[in-house]
């Protein structure tokens, strides 16, 4: 099973809060929902058929928290309807990556814990599918120094937003990428997929 990662960012690195602030978990985030106003419908039917392809989702504690008080057991995600990242993320199986979880109340969760690379690798070992995870910045960093990341899927949203946690840190491993796709959308935000390319080259002179 592929894993891919998607993360909407601002073109100063910032994943905090793209889809609006929320006031328990964004504490201090003033600036919420500064990528919202640039998906036009292009955009969005990317990201619907993003998670239309999903056999399985991966979220870290943090997001998944978010996402199952909003699309899940929220009264918000189950008014959805046929919404497709609603159907997609009710009907596909849920991992998230927590030690305090025990009792998850969004159907189809199961709650990895102890030696979370191992229950990754054997998550990656069926033999087709795509294992997606979107948003939770601190499993994303963690699977990619582990090696467990075949693609990224980053949209940049054409914004500095100043504030709020960045995708990645100030300090950190360093990490080359392979360009497989490219694409803009027509309010600016373009979609870059990347494949993990080992260490970077550094000039000597």
């Amino acid at each position: 099973m592929k894993l891919t990662t998607t993360t909407q960012v601002s073109i100063d690195g910032v994943m905090q809060a793209n889809g609006g602030r929320h006031p328990i978990l964004d504490p201090g985030m003033e600036r919420g929902g500064w990528a919202r106003p640039l998906f036009d419908s292009e955009a969005m039917t990317f990201v619907e058929q993003t998670y239309q392809r999903a056999d399985a989702f991966l979220f870290g504690r943090r997001t998944y928290d978010l996402f199952a008080g909003s699309w899940g057991t929220g009264s918000w995600g189950t008014n959805q309807g046929n919404n497709p990242i609603s159907v997609a993320l009710n009907t596909q199986p849920k991992y998230v990556a927590s030690n305090m979880l025990t009792d998850p109340k969004w159907a189809g969760t199961t709650v990895l814990s102890g030696d979370l690379a191992a229950a990754i690798r054997e998550l990656k070992a069926s033999p087709a599918g795509e294992l997606q995870v979107h948003g939770s910045a601190a499993l994303t960093r963690w699977l990619l120094e582990n090696d467990l990341v075949d693609e990224m899927n980053l949209l940049v949203c054409p914004v500095i937003v100043g504030q709020g946690g960045r995708l990645f840190p100030t300090t950190g491993p360093d990490m080359a990428l392979d360009l497989v796709e490219s694409r803009a959308f027509p309010k600016g935000i373009t979609l870059q997929v990347y494949r993990p390319g080992g260490r970077p080259q550094y000039a000597t002179d």
